[in-house]
């Protein structure tokens, strides 16, 4: 009994948690914008919406790592990264070829995208204003993680976060289903560990 009256306190406190997690700077217009990896579908249409509706003329995305693919490949079969099947899925719907910028690295977490996505910035300066776009649960951490990577570099960079309307996530009412609570838990813990052990990583 004590224990279902500790959890009931506990979530109650803690169920803006979702609402705080989606960071939404609604934004006008920036110079580019990023299509952070992960989940394909419902990032990618809101990059594309973005595009279409004239907040960004270019799309960023580094090219995210799939663990042995190339492997598979030199064994003679064909397989389509995630990167490609997200530039392929945007051409398809309007975004032209010229407007995206695919970065190389194999990236294996947001970190390693940030890094990237700064040393391109840092050495092209092609953007004063970036929109971050991916899924709804990710975008305080990814804001989060943008910001501290160009401060860090004495980059003035204004970073712009958009979640994706296609995802899932219900930010009101988070605790009521498992998928919720997996997505809060799991941004709690890696913005723990960013702000811990990774920030430190950032600065070039």
């Amino acid at each position: 009994m004590i224990s279902a009256v500790l959890i009931v306190i506990y979530v109650g406190g803690c169920r803006r948690l979702g609402n705080w997690l989606v960071r939404d700077d609604k934004p006008e217009h920036a110079d580019a914008m990023v299509l952070l990896m992960g989940g394909i579908s419902d990032r990618v249409l809101q990059a594309v919406d973005l595009f279409h509706d004239g907040k960004a003329g270019r799309l960023i995305i580094v090219e995210e790592s799939m663990g042995p693919y190339k492997t598979i490949q030199a064994r003679g079969a064909t397989i389509i990264s995630n990167t490609t099947q997200i530039r392929n899925a945007a051409i398809s719907m309007g975004v032209p070829p010229d407007s995206i910028v695919i970065l190389e690295g194999d990236a294996r977490s947001t970190l390693s995208e940030v890094a990237i996505i700064r040393d391109f910035i840092a050495d092209n300066r092609m953007a004063d204003t970036l929109i971050l776009v991916t899924s709804a649960p990710h975008t305080q951490r990814a804001g989060m993680m943008f910001e501290s990577a160009f401060r860090a570099n004495d980059l003035r960079i204004e970073i712009l976060c958009s979640p994706s309307r296609y995802s899932s996530f219900n930010a009101k009412y988070w605790w009521r289903d498992k998928e919720g609570i997996q997505d809060v838990l799991s941004e709690i813990i890696k913005i723990g560990n960013f702000l811990m052990f990774e920030k430190r990583q950032l600065k070039n």
